[in-house]
């Protein structure tokens, strides 16, 4: 693994984004949309550092599966979304890689009232864009590598980190079960009838 970004890093852009989004909001109502799962750390650093009314909701949102590298087809889940009718919405997502995830997002939460939709993401790959829109904040910019930390994951592992790395392909070996192997019964010296 290769760090990209230091936690220290990752702080003043987390300071960064949230004072462009104060200044945005300008003191409204917002409801802070994260998209699970690798928004989690992410989300929870962001509303700490805001201000005024804010509300807090979750959507499930991938299109990476197990040891994937690359995106498939995306699956939503939108069922623990308050009413958005009339709310101003910040969707928050760890990364924008295709941002097919984010272009449906932001069609589906006008769809549904919301008064302004915006969006955040902590990391933007580069050169990977398969859509027309960009999120409205954007942390870092980052060369197009498979990441995980800070949320990001790969294979479920690897979200805990306080910094976010790059993997090696090395890394994207499976990993190996160490789980013992029962022995093995040699028939000559075999006990059972």
């Amino acid at each position: 693994m290769k760090t990209l970004l230091t936690a220290e890093q990752l702080a003043h852009g987390i300071d960064r984004l949230a004072a462009d989004v104060r200044r945005e909001a300008d003191g409204r109502p917002l409801t802070v949309v994260g998209v699970l799962t690798g928004s989690i750390v992410l989300v929870a650093d962001l509303i700490r550092r805001l201000e005024g009314p804010v509300q807090v909701s979750m959507v499930w949102a991938s299109s990476y599966r197990g040891t994937a590298t690359s995106p498939g087809r995306l699956e939503l889940r939108l069922d623990l979304l308050p009413d958005l009718a009339g709310q101003d919405v910040l969707i928050v997502d760890d990364i924008f890689d295709t941002g097919r995830t984010l272009e449906a997002l932001v069609a589906e939460l006008r769809h549904r009232g919301a008064a302004t939709v915006r969006s955040l993401v902590l990391l933007r790959k580069q050169g990977r864009a398969e859509v027309t829109m960009e999120p409205d904040f954007v942390g870092f910019d980052i060369p197009d590598a498979f990441v995980v930390g800070y949320g990001l994951d790969y294979n479920g592992a690897w979200r805990q980190l306080a910094h976010v790395a790059a993997l090696e392909p090395s890394d994207l070996v499976p990993p190996v079960s160490h789980a013992p192997r029962p022995p093995s019964i040699d028939p000559a010296v075999d006990p059972r009838p």
